[in-house]
């Protein structure tokens, strides 16, 4: 397992943090109660794994299929349903939605390989990632894809916790699919909105990984 790029400055700023801490409890709290200053040191170095764990990037084996469109993130499906995309199709859209915890792998990958025909920043509100109003209403980058099987576009959400969102594309360059969109920090959402005649392959509730799991096959 290594630890991606997007991490070391946190983790090192979370190194030094802790590390005051410590001396802190070794100059403060030791003498007064030996098994509080060890039971503080404990969620210290807890916290410490927590962060390290969460910009993990395990080894795995990808899917890649060019007739399918494979999950751009870690988490759990809350949202599958028919919506109307304003921002850029200006028609009707499938929606699929991944919750990523705070738990899950935050890295973000190209569902499809293709083309980038859009990518856009907005500023936004920080509902919390459930909240339906959060695909249009909260921080948010959006990313049209499209090859010569279809076009979609992957929204990177922030949500209450989440509010640094990191994005790679640049408009007409040519991505593979699985290769990294983006990162997402302490927790959020990726909306995927497809074409209404793709087959799903998920149901709300699913659990799926980054770069594995099929979410939909293209007709």
């Amino acid at each position: 397992m290594k630890i991606h790029k997007e991490g070391y400055p946190t983790i090192i700023l979370t190194i030094v943090i802790c590390g005051v801490l410590r001396f802190l409890i070794d100059t403060y709290l030791e003498p007064v109660s030996t098994p509080l200053a060890w039971l503080a040191t404990g969620i210290i170095l807890f916290f410490l794994l927590f962060v390290i764990s969460f910009f993990r990037l395990p080894k795995r084996e990808h899917t890649f299929d060019e007739n399918a469109i494979i999950a751009p993130a870690d988490g759990k499906v809350v949202v599958i349903e028919e919506t109307v995309d304003e921002e850029y199709f200006n028609e009707k859209r499938l929606q699929i939605s991944v919750f990523m915890s705070p738990a899950n792998v935050h890295v973000n990958r190209n569902p499809i390989s293709g083309k980038v025909l859009y990518s856009k920043y907005h500023k936004g509100k920080y509902l919390v990632a459930w909240d339906p109003k959060s695909s249009t209403e909260n921080e948010r980058h959006s990313v049209v894809l499209s090859n010569n099987k279809i076009t979609i576009l992957v929204k990177q959400i922030a949500g209450a916790v989440a509010r640094r969102i990191v994005n790679y594309s640049k408009v007409d360059e040519d991505v593979k699919q699985n290769n990294e969109l983006g990162f997402i920090k302490f927790g959020s959402r990726v909306d995927l909105l497809l074409p209404t005649n793709v087959k799903t392959a998920v149901k709300i509730g699913d659990v799926v990984k980054g770069g594995v799991t099929v979410l939909a096959h293209i007709n």
